[in-house]
């Protein structure tokens, strides 16, 4: 049995697609979750009650955490310490190995201009302490030999069936209305992209590799080193409609905080977009032997998609 926390995300739906490379085994844990292959097994299941957590996870081989909690600082202290304690201690209890996916919030401000694995974990935000610290809750276990684990790490996403994309909600769906492409700091600044349909791919296959557990994996991300100029000229292009853009300075996105309350939690990840964004996946590259696709095919497919 593999098991996938999140089962209906923007991870979690290809995630149980590749799977089913693997295995005809699989377990889609979440609130209301839904089949995505015939032979699914369905969870229900709040994970905000702890006490669900073992159920959920008893009885396989592999746990894959791809859950997506609120994007909201309060939130992340609260919830993801214990969350993630108790999917240990439930994979520590069940012999399960553990597939964690994670983002790069907890890398050193001055890593990101050319991130890989081994970048310095330092992180400039709270959201980043937050992921330092669901890091090293892994890392220490893995030290000690009392779990088996690894991260399956990616850059921000775009892809098909990913309403949360910051590139797709603030781009694509712009464009389609007619209006303008927003964007945040410095455009012409390099920014590359996980494609979410790669990064479920690797991901299953990281889970099924017994040699890639224990360290850490950036999945497969664009080599094209593109601005975020030349990313909405791409989506503009492809959906044939001129690239209007309207920057969105760190003082508006404070103004529209008033109203839209997500947006409050978006100045202190401003660093990221006011200097080059470079995710290496090399490593990942040389093991498997397998590229990111590329953005113009990628950009294709979220568009026709759409359509």
């Amino acid at each position: 049995m593999q098991t996938i926390l999140g089962s209906g995300g923007a991870i979690g739906i290809p995630l149980a697609k590749e799977l089913k490379n693997y295995t005809n085994q699989i377990r889609l844990v979440s609130r209301n979750p839904k089949k995505v292959n015939d032979t699914d097994e369905l969870f229900p299941a709040d994970v905000n009650d702890l006490s669900q957590i073992d159920k959920a996870i008893a009885g396989s081989e592999v746990v894959y955490v791809v859950i997506g909690f609120e994007y909201k600082l309060g939130v992340w202290q609260k919830t993801w310490p214990p969350f993630l304690k108790a999917v240990i201690d439930a994979c520590k209890t069940h012999n399960t190995k553990l597939v964690f996916f994670d983002n790069v919030y907890m890398y050193a401000q001055s890593s990101i201009p050319h991130m890989t694995e081994d970048a310095p974990i330092q992180p400039p935000s709270k959201k980043g302490a937050i992921r330092k610290q669901l890091h090293e809750m892994i890392m220490n276990e893995v030290a000690q030999h009392t779990l088996t684990a690894l991260i399956a790490r990616a850059a921000d996403f775009y892809g098909p069936d990913n309403k949360n994309s910051g590139l797709n909600m603030m781009v694509v769906d712009n464009l389609l209305k007619g209006k303008k492409a927003q964007a945040f700091g410095n455009i012409n600044k390099i920014h590359n992209y996980t494609y979410t349909p790669d990064a479920a791919k690797a991901t299953a296959l990281l889970g099924n590799t017994m040699d890639a557990y224990n360290q850490v994996w950036h999945v497969p991300t664009t080599k094209e080193k593109l601005t975020t100029q030349q990313w909405i000229q791409l989506i503009a292009d492809e959906l044939n409609v001129a690239p209007k853009i309207q920057r969105i300075p760190v003082w508006m996105i404070h103004m529209l905080g008033l109203f839209i309350p997500v947006m409050k939690e978006f100045p202190e990840m401003m660093y990221q977009y006011e200097q080059d964004y470079f995710f290496d996946s090399s490593k990942f590259e040389k093991r498997f032997g397998i590229e990111a696709t590329s953005p113009k095919e990628g950009i294709r497919n979220l568009v026709e998609r759409l359509k």
